[in-house]
């Protein structure tokens, strides 16, 4: 395909990512504990907090099409197909656990994929050691997060906490991949700037 064809594919895939439905998955959804998780408050806290890790891969999978569309190293481009092929499971076990708790993804989404997939591509501009090390911050960042949210779930809500040790097992391996790759650490202004950035979809995919 010419960059016009790869560019509408990948409008294409971004529209199914943020507005279509559960995604397969190649993996069995680690939630298997049965629910325990009755009290309303607690349900609307949980479907909350998933909601944002649903939104969070969401921008993963429109970071690393972003990267690898401006990419020209196909090794690169292998391994963070590689990486977005295992966390479509994660899309799909999110939205699994919103269905279990009555809610929904954020409205946001579409959004949130248009902003991150532009970062994504400016990542891949920048070179392959800098791409890389984008790769291998946002996995650091996101493991920090999920780590964050297993300390912030209902005691009661044992499958969300199941999803979610899983998926910090997934990034961590992913930024280690991206690390022995060969991956530069980026600048203190830009890791900061990528904090901020998520904390903003943090607090706005929580209620929306």
């Amino acid at each position: 395909m010419n960059r016009i064809d790869r560019l509408l594919t990948q409008i294409g895939n971004g529209l199914q990512i943020a507005l279509g439905p559960s995604p397969a998955h190649s993996r069995p959804n680690p939630a298997v504990t049965p629910e325990q998780l009755d009290n309303d408050t607690d349900k609307r806290h949980a479907a909350g907090l998933m909601r944002i890790n649903h939104t969070g891969e969401v921008c993963a999978q429109a970071l690393y099409s972003g990267q690898a569309f401006t990419s020209s190293n196909p090794s690169i481009q292998a391994k963070l197909q590689q990486a977005a092929d295992e966390e479509l499971d994660h899309l799909a076990w999110c939205s699994q656990r919103l269905n279990e708790l009555g809610s929904q993804p954020s409205h946001l989404n579409l959004l949130w994929y248009s902003g991150s997939w532009l970062m994504g591509a400016v990542a891949g501009l920048a070179g392959d050691r800098w791409n890389l090390g984008f790769l291998e911050e946002t996995e650091r960042q996101v493991e920090a997060h999920l780590h964050d949210h297993l300390d912030k779930l209902p005691a009661a809500d044992q499958r969300s906490r199941e999803i979610v040790t899983q998926m910090k097992v997934d990034e961590a391996q992913h930024a280690e991949m991206a690390s022995q790759s060969g991956a530069s650490p980026l600048p203190e202004t830009v890791k900061s700037a990528m904090a901020f950035t998520a904390g903003i979809m943090k607090q706005l995919a929580y209620r929306i």
